[in-house]
Protein backbone atom coordinates (compact mmCIF):
# COMPACT_ATOMS: atom_id res chain seq x y z
CA UNK A 1 0.00 0.00 0.00
CA UNK A 2 1.48 3.36 -1.05
CA UNK A 3 0.90 5.89 1.73
CA UNK A 4 1.75 9.56 1.37
CA UNK A 5 4.83 10.89 3.13
CA UNK A 6 6.30 14.38 3.34
CA UNK A 7 9.33 13.19 1.35
CA UNK A 8 7.15 12.57 -1.73
CA UNK A 9 6.08 16.20 -2.12
CA UNK A 10 9.29 17.71 -3.57
CA UNK A 11 9.23 15.10 -6.34
CA UNK A 12 5.57 15.70 -7.15
CA UNK A 13 5.97 19.48 -7.06
CA UNK A 14 8.97 19.32 -9.39
CA UNK A 15 6.97 17.75 -12.23
CA UNK A 16 6.17 20.44 -14.79
CA UNK A 17 5.85 18.80 -18.17
CA UNK A 18 3.10 18.60 -20.76
CA UNK A 19 -0.21 17.34 -19.41
CA UNK A 20 -0.09 16.40 -15.74
CA UNK A 21 -3.14 14.30 -14.81
CA UNK A 22 -4.51 14.38 -11.26
CA UNK A 23 -7.41 12.18 -10.16
CA UNK A 24 -8.89 12.13 -6.67
CA UNK A 25 -11.76 10.06 -5.33
CA UNK A 26 -13.17 8.63 -2.10
CA UNK A 27 -12.66 4.90 -1.57
CA UNK A 28 -13.75 2.29 0.94
CA UNK A 29 -11.81 -0.08 3.17
CA UNK A 30 -14.19 -3.02 3.25
CA UNK A 31 -16.50 -5.20 1.19
CA UNK A 32 -19.13 -4.64 -0.17
CA UNK A 33 -18.72 -0.85 -0.32
CA UNK A 34 -15.36 -1.11 -2.10
CA UNK A 35 -17.07 -2.82 -5.06
CA UNK A 36 -18.30 0.63 -6.13
CA UNK A 37 -14.83 2.16 -6.25
CA UNK A 38 -13.66 0.82 -9.65
CA UNK A 39 -16.95 1.99 -11.18
CA UNK A 40 -16.44 5.53 -9.92
CA UNK A 41 -12.84 5.44 -11.13
CA UNK A 42 -13.99 4.44 -14.62
CA UNK A 43 -16.45 7.34 -14.74
CA UNK A 44 -13.74 9.79 -13.70
CA UNK A 45 -11.52 8.47 -16.48
CA UNK A 46 -14.21 9.57 -18.94
CA UNK A 47 -13.95 13.11 -17.57
CA UNK A 48 -10.19 13.01 -17.97
CA UNK A 49 -10.44 11.80 -21.53
CA UNK A 50 -12.80 14.63 -22.49
CA UNK A 51 -10.46 17.17 -20.95
CA UNK A 52 -7.36 15.72 -22.62
CA UNK A 53 -9.02 15.63 -26.04
CA UNK A 54 -9.17 19.44 -25.95
CA UNK A 55 -5.38 19.47 -26.31
CA UNK A 56 -4.29 16.01 -27.56
CA UNK A 57 -5.13 13.59 -30.33
CA UNK A 58 -7.00 10.35 -29.65
CA UNK A 59 -3.79 8.31 -29.86
CA UNK A 60 -1.93 10.65 -27.49
CA UNK A 61 -4.78 10.41 -24.99
CA UNK A 62 -4.67 6.61 -25.13
CA UNK A 63 -0.96 6.67 -24.25
CA UNK A 64 -1.47 9.10 -21.37
CA UNK A 65 -4.36 7.09 -19.92
CA UNK A 66 -2.89 3.63 -20.47
CA UNK A 67 -1.69 3.13 -16.85
CA UNK A 68 -4.99 4.53 -15.55
CA UNK A 69 -6.96 2.02 -17.63
CA UNK A 70 -4.72 -0.80 -16.39
CA UNK A 71 -5.36 0.26 -12.79
CA UNK A 72 -9.11 0.11 -13.36
CA UNK A 73 -8.94 -3.65 -13.96
CA UNK A 74 -6.45 -4.40 -11.16
CA UNK A 75 -8.73 -6.29 -8.75
CA UNK A 76 -6.01 -6.78 -6.15
CA UNK A 77 -5.42 -3.03 -5.94
CA UNK A 78 -9.09 -2.27 -5.26
CA UNK A 79 -9.19 -4.81 -2.42
CA UNK A 80 -6.68 -2.82 -0.37
CA UNK A 81 -7.80 0.80 -0.46
CA UNK A 82 -8.33 3.16 2.47
CA UNK A 83 -10.65 6.21 2.61
CA UNK A 84 -9.27 8.21 -0.30
CA UNK A 85 -7.18 7.78 -3.43
CA UNK A 86 -4.91 10.00 -5.51
CA UNK A 87 -3.73 8.87 -8.94
CA UNK A 88 -1.17 11.11 -10.65
CA UNK A 89 0.34 10.62 -14.06
CA UNK A 90 2.18 12.09 -17.02
CA UNK A 91 3.59 10.41 -20.10
CA UNK A 92 6.64 9.40 -17.99
CA UNK A 93 5.23 9.25 -14.43
CA UNK A 94 2.49 7.26 -12.71
CA UNK A 95 1.82 7.25 -8.97
CA UNK A 96 -1.04 5.91 -6.82
CA UNK A 97 -1.37 7.17 -3.24
CA UNK A 98 -3.78 5.75 -0.66
CA UNK A 99 -5.07 8.27 1.86
CA UNK A 100 -6.56 7.55 5.30
CA UNK A 101 -9.00 10.43 4.82
CA UNK A 102 -11.86 10.84 2.31
CA UNK A 103 -11.28 13.19 -0.63
CA UNK A 104 -13.80 14.66 -3.04
CA UNK A 105 -14.11 13.46 -6.61
CA UNK A 106 -11.84 15.61 -8.75
CA UNK A 107 -10.04 15.39 -12.08
CA UNK A 108 -7.55 18.04 -13.21
CA UNK A 109 -5.34 18.26 -16.29
CA UNK A 110 -2.76 21.03 -16.08
CA UNK A 111 0.96 21.72 -16.54
CA UNK A 112 1.63 20.54 -12.97
CA UNK A 113 0.05 18.06 -10.58
CA UNK A 114 -2.88 19.23 -8.48
CA UNK A 115 -1.50 18.60 -5.00
CA UNK A 116 -3.77 20.57 -2.71
CA UNK A 117 -5.60 17.48 -1.34
CA UNK A 118 -2.24 15.85 -0.62
CA UNK A 119 -0.86 18.93 1.06
CA UNK A 120 -4.13 19.37 2.93
CA UNK A 121 -3.57 15.89 4.34
CA UNK A 122 0.11 16.47 5.18
CA UNK A 123 -0.49 19.97 6.53
CA UNK A 124 -3.67 19.20 8.43
CA UNK A 125 -3.31 20.05 12.09
CA UNK A 126 -5.59 17.16 13.06
CA UNK A 127 -3.10 14.41 12.14
CA UNK A 128 -1.36 12.43 14.87
CA UNK A 129 0.41 9.13 15.60
CA UNK A 130 -0.62 6.55 18.18
CA UNK A 131 1.95 4.21 19.69
CA UNK A 132 0.36 0.98 20.89
CA UNK A 133 2.72 -0.48 23.49
CA UNK A 134 2.73 -3.64 25.59
CA UNK A 135 5.44 -5.53 27.47
CA UNK A 136 6.09 -7.69 24.42
CA UNK A 137 5.48 -5.71 21.24
CA UNK A 138 4.37 -2.41 19.76
CA UNK A 139 2.48 -0.92 16.81
CA UNK A 140 2.46 2.55 15.27
CA UNK A 141 -0.65 4.13 13.78
CA UNK A 142 -1.46 7.34 11.95
CA UNK A 143 -4.82 8.91 12.60
CA UNK A 144 -7.18 11.84 12.34
CA UNK A 145 -10.51 12.56 13.94
CA UNK A 146 -12.21 9.87 11.85
CA UNK A 147 -9.84 6.94 11.41
CA UNK A 148 -6.64 5.12 12.34
CA UNK A 149 -4.34 3.25 9.97
CA UNK A 150 -1.60 0.95 11.21
CA UNK A 151 1.74 1.80 9.61
CA UNK A 152 4.32 -0.77 8.59
CA UNK A 153 7.51 -0.77 10.59
CA UNK A 154 10.73 -0.79 8.52
CA UNK A 155 11.41 -4.37 7.37
CA UNK A 156 14.72 -4.63 9.26
CA UNK A 157 13.32 -3.24 12.53
CA UNK A 158 12.71 -5.62 15.48
CA UNK A 159 8.98 -5.97 16.14
CA UNK A 160 8.94 -7.40 19.68
CA UNK A 161 11.00 -7.65 22.85
CA UNK A 162 12.73 -10.90 21.85
CA UNK A 163 13.91 -9.47 18.52
CA UNK A 164 14.86 -6.13 20.08
CA UNK A 165 16.89 -7.44 23.04
CA UNK A 166 18.03 -10.83 21.80
CA UNK A 167 20.91 -12.04 23.97
CA UNK A 168 20.55 -8.92 26.12
CA UNK A 169 17.22 -10.24 27.37
CA UNK A 170 17.81 -10.51 31.12
CA UNK A 171 14.77 -12.52 32.12
CA UNK A 172 14.99 -15.58 29.90
CA UNK A 173 12.70 -17.77 31.99
CA UNK A 174 9.72 -15.59 32.72
CA UNK A 175 7.15 -14.07 30.41
CA UNK A 176 4.87 -11.43 31.91
CA UNK A 177 1.56 -10.96 30.15
CA UNK A 178 -0.74 -8.05 30.92
CA UNK A 179 -4.41 -8.23 30.13
CA UNK A 180 -7.00 -5.56 30.40
CA UNK A 181 -8.89 -2.70 28.85
CA UNK A 182 -9.61 0.91 29.70
CA UNK A 183 -8.95 1.98 33.27
CA UNK A 184 -7.48 -0.18 35.98
CA UNK A 185 -9.00 -3.49 34.97
CA UNK A 186 -5.64 -5.16 34.51
CA UNK A 187 -3.70 -8.04 35.93
CA UNK A 188 -0.25 -9.48 35.43
CA UNK A 189 0.28 -13.21 34.93
CA UNK A 190 3.74 -14.75 35.24
CA UNK A 191 4.45 -17.93 33.28
CA UNK A 192 7.44 -20.22 33.64
CA UNK A 193 9.81 -20.59 36.52
CA UNK A 194 12.89 -19.04 37.96
CA UNK A 195 12.18 -15.47 36.80
CA UNK A 196 12.53 -12.44 39.08
CA UNK A 197 10.42 -9.30 38.94
CA UNK A 198 13.45 -7.01 39.00
CA UNK A 199 14.89 -8.81 35.96
CA UNK A 200 11.56 -8.37 34.17
CA UNK A 201 11.67 -4.66 35.06
CA UNK A 202 15.15 -4.35 33.56
CA UNK A 203 13.99 -5.98 30.33
CA UNK A 204 10.91 -3.76 30.18
CA UNK A 205 13.00 -0.60 30.53
CA UNK A 206 15.44 -1.76 27.84
CA UNK A 207 12.56 -2.59 25.51
CA UNK A 208 10.76 0.70 26.12
CA UNK A 209 13.99 2.61 25.42
CA UNK A 210 14.36 0.73 22.16
CA UNK A 211 10.75 1.46 21.15
CA UNK A 212 11.08 5.14 22.08
CA UNK A 213 14.17 5.58 19.89
CA UNK A 214 12.67 3.60 17.00
CA UNK A 215 9.49 5.68 16.92
CA UNK A 216 11.36 8.97 17.28
CA UNK A 217 13.87 8.15 14.53
CA UNK A 218 11.42 6.71 12.02
CA UNK A 219 8.18 8.59 12.62
CA UNK A 220 8.04 11.50 15.07
CA UNK A 221 11.32 13.04 13.99
CA UNK A 222 10.59 13.07 10.24
CA UNK A 223 6.88 13.97 10.50
CA UNK A 224 6.69 16.14 13.60
CA UNK A 225 3.23 14.72 14.32
CA UNK A 226 1.94 14.61 17.89
CA UNK A 227 2.42 11.16 19.43
CA UNK A 228 -0.20 9.60 21.72
CA UNK A 229 0.81 6.64 23.86
CA UNK A 230 -1.76 3.85 24.16
CA UNK A 231 -0.75 1.42 26.89
CA UNK A 232 -1.88 0.02 30.20
CA UNK A 233 -1.81 2.69 32.95
CA UNK A 234 1.20 1.22 34.74
CA UNK A 235 3.37 1.54 31.61
CA UNK A 236 2.92 5.26 30.90
CA UNK A 237 5.30 6.66 33.53
CA UNK A 238 8.19 4.41 32.53
CA UNK A 239 7.82 5.14 28.82
CA UNK A 240 7.71 8.91 29.42
CA UNK A 241 10.78 8.55 31.63
CA UNK A 242 12.89 6.81 28.97
CA UNK A 243 11.61 8.75 25.95
CA UNK A 244 13.21 11.94 24.61
CA UNK A 245 10.49 12.36 21.97
CA UNK A 246 9.47 16.03 21.83
CA UNK A 247 6.25 15.07 20.01
CA UNK A 248 5.03 12.78 22.81
CA UNK A 249 1.90 14.29 24.36
CA UNK A 250 1.68 14.31 28.17
CA UNK A 251 -1.81 12.82 28.00
CA UNK A 252 -2.34 9.31 26.66
CA UNK A 253 -4.76 6.42 26.36
CA UNK A 254 -4.95 4.00 29.29
CA UNK A 255 -5.69 0.91 27.23
CA UNK A 256 -3.91 -1.92 25.49
CA UNK A 257 -4.88 -1.11 21.86
CA UNK A 258 -5.19 -4.79 21.04
CA UNK A 259 -8.03 -5.10 23.54
CA UNK A 260 -10.37 -2.64 21.77
CA UNK A 261 -11.81 -2.20 18.29
CA UNK A 262 -10.23 0.41 16.01
CA UNK A 263 -13.33 2.63 16.09
CA UNK A 264 -13.13 2.78 19.88
CA UNK A 265 -9.40 3.52 19.78
CA UNK A 266 -10.08 6.43 17.39
CA UNK A 267 -12.52 7.93 19.89
CA UNK A 268 -10.00 7.64 22.71
CA UNK A 269 -7.24 9.15 20.55
CA UNK A 270 -9.29 12.11 19.35
CA UNK A 271 -10.39 12.87 22.92
CA UNK A 272 -6.68 13.28 23.72
CA UNK A 273 -5.81 15.09 20.49
CA UNK A 274 -8.70 17.55 20.15
CA UNK A 275 -7.50 20.11 22.74
CA UNK A 276 -4.08 20.31 21.03
CA UNK A 277 -5.77 20.58 17.63
CA UNK A 278 -7.93 23.51 18.75
CA UNK A 279 -5.03 25.17 20.52
CA UNK A 280 -2.82 24.96 17.42
CA UNK A 281 -5.43 26.54 15.13
CA UNK A 282 -6.33 29.25 17.66
CA UNK A 283 -2.65 30.15 18.00
CA UNK A 284 -2.03 30.61 14.26
CA UNK A 285 -5.29 32.51 13.76
CA UNK A 286 -4.37 34.84 16.62
CA UNK A 287 -0.95 35.40 15.04
CA UNK A 288 -2.68 36.30 11.77
CA UNK A 289 -5.03 38.78 13.48
CA UNK A 290 -2.10 40.48 15.20
CA UNK A 291 -0.07 40.63 11.99
CA UNK A 292 -3.08 42.00 10.06
CA UNK A 293 -3.42 44.84 12.56
CA UNK A 294 0.23 45.73 11.83
CA UNK A 295 -0.20 45.44 8.02
CA UNK A 296 2.13 42.43 7.92
CA UNK A 297 -0.59 40.03 6.75
CA UNK A 298 -3.29 39.99 4.09
CA UNK A 299 -6.39 38.11 2.99
CA UNK A 300 -6.24 39.57 -0.53
CA UNK A 301 -5.25 36.75 -2.86
CA UNK A 302 -3.56 39.08 -5.37
CA UNK A 303 -1.43 40.71 -2.68
CA UNK A 304 -0.53 37.32 -1.19
CA UNK A 305 0.42 35.94 -4.62
CA UNK A 306 2.79 38.85 -5.31
CA UNK A 307 4.36 38.45 -1.87
CA UNK A 308 4.68 34.67 -2.37
CA UNK A 309 6.51 35.14 -5.68
CA UNK A 310 8.96 37.44 -3.91
CA UNK A 311 9.51 34.89 -1.13
CA UNK A 312 7.89 37.16 1.47
CA UNK A 313 5.17 34.80 2.74
CA UNK A 314 6.20 33.16 5.99
CA UNK A 315 2.94 31.27 6.65
CA UNK A 316 -0.04 30.71 4.37
CA UNK A 317 -3.45 29.53 5.54
CA UNK A 318 -5.72 28.02 2.88
CA UNK A 319 -9.39 27.07 3.30
CA UNK A 320 -9.60 23.32 2.84
CA UNK A 321 -12.68 22.87 0.65
CA UNK A 322 -12.50 26.05 -1.43
CA UNK A 323 -11.37 26.10 -5.07
CA UNK A 324 -10.65 29.24 -7.09
CA UNK A 325 -10.08 28.37 -10.77
CA UNK A 326 -7.05 30.22 -12.09
CA UNK A 327 -3.27 30.27 -12.21
CA UNK A 328 -0.22 32.34 -11.35
CA UNK A 329 1.01 33.47 -14.75
CA UNK A 330 4.51 34.85 -14.21
CA UNK A 331 7.38 35.29 -11.77
CA UNK A 332 5.88 38.52 -10.37
CA UNK A 333 2.91 36.66 -8.91
CA UNK A 334 0.24 38.05 -11.25
CA UNK A 335 -2.88 35.91 -11.24
CA UNK A 336 -5.40 35.04 -13.90
CA UNK A 337 -8.86 33.64 -13.18
CA UNK A 338 -10.13 30.82 -15.38
CA UNK A 339 -12.28 27.71 -15.72
CA UNK A 340 -11.28 24.30 -14.36
CA UNK A 341 -12.70 22.70 -17.50
CA UNK A 342 -9.78 24.31 -19.36
CA UNK A 343 -6.83 21.88 -19.29
CA UNK A 344 -4.46 24.83 -18.80
CA UNK A 345 -6.21 25.95 -15.59
CA UNK A 346 -5.75 24.55 -12.09
CA UNK A 347 -6.91 25.68 -8.67
CA UNK A 348 -5.34 29.06 -7.89
CA UNK A 349 -5.13 28.19 -4.20
CA UNK A 350 -3.26 25.02 -5.08
CA UNK A 351 -0.74 26.97 -7.19
CA UNK A 352 -0.33 29.52 -4.41
CA UNK A 353 0.33 26.84 -1.83
CA UNK A 354 2.92 25.21 -4.07
CA UNK A 355 4.66 28.53 -4.63
CA UNK A 356 4.87 29.32 -0.92
CA UNK A 357 6.23 25.84 -0.22
CA UNK A 358 8.88 26.17 -2.93
CA UNK A 359 9.93 29.55 -1.52
CA UNK A 360 10.47 28.07 1.94
CA UNK A 361 7.21 29.18 3.55
CA UNK A 362 4.84 27.15 5.69
CA UNK A 363 1.38 26.19 4.44
CA UNK A 364 -1.51 25.09 6.65
CA UNK A 365 -4.82 23.78 5.34
CA UNK A 366 -7.62 24.97 7.64
CA UNK A 367 -11.29 23.90 7.77
CA UNK A 368 -13.79 26.54 6.62
CA UNK A 369 -15.22 27.07 10.10
CA UNK A 370 -11.75 27.73 11.55
CA UNK A 371 -10.44 30.15 8.89
CA UNK A 372 -9.78 33.69 10.17
CA UNK A 373 -10.78 35.21 6.78
CA UNK A 374 -13.65 34.96 4.29
CA UNK A 375 -11.50 34.91 1.13
CA UNK A 376 -10.06 31.42 1.62
CA UNK A 377 -6.55 32.84 2.06
CA UNK A 378 -4.57 34.32 4.94
CA UNK A 379 -0.94 35.19 4.39
CA UNK A 380 1.53 36.20 7.11
CA UNK A 381 4.51 38.08 5.68
CA UNK A 382 8.21 38.09 6.50
CA UNK A 383 9.42 41.52 7.57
Amino acid sequence: MNLLTKDMMPELLSVNEGSCISLYMPTHRAHPNNLRDPILFKNLLKNLKNSLLQKHSESEVEILLEPFVALESNKEFWRHTLDGLAVLGTVDTFRTINLPVPVKELTVVANSFHTKPLRRYLQSVERYNVLGLSLHDYQIYEGNRHSLTELELPSDTPKNINEALGYDLTDKHTTVASYGGVGNQTSNMHHGQGGKSDEADIDTEKFFRFVAKTINDNYSGPSGLPLILAALPEHHNLFHKVSNNLSLLPSGIDVNPKSVETDELVKHAWKVMEPYYNENIAKICNEYDQAKSKDTASDNISEVAVAAAAGKVDTLLIESELQIPGKIINETGSIEKGDLANPEVDDLLDDLGELVTKMGGKVMIIPHEKMPTKTGVAGLFRY
